[in-house]
């Protein structure tokens, strides 16, 4: 356990940050899944601007990688692509 004030503080706020860097995680990979699982390019059209922008985000606060975002960027804009 820590011995002192500074390191239970920063105890505290790292189980913070990671709780809530978990929610939004969670919450872009079912985003994520959405987009993959819309039918219409409408529908996917419509939800990409929306996904890339929460990766972007995840990816500006280190929660993934830069190159993880771009990678999965790039095979979602070719899915949407190939939708009909």
């Amino acid at each position: 356990m820590a011995n002192h004030k500074s390191a239970i503080k920063r105890i505290r706020s790292n189980n913070a940050k990671r709780l809530r860097n978990r929610y939004w995680a969670k919450t872009t990979r079912k985003a994520v899944r959405k987009l993959r699982d819309a039918q219409t390019k409408e529908a996917a059209t419509e939800k990409l601007p929306k996904v890339f922008s929460m990766l972007d985000k995840l990816a500006k606060k280190s929660v993934i990688h830069k190159n993880k975002a771009a990678n999965l960027k790039s095979k979602l804009a070719k899915h949407v692509n190939s939708l009909s």
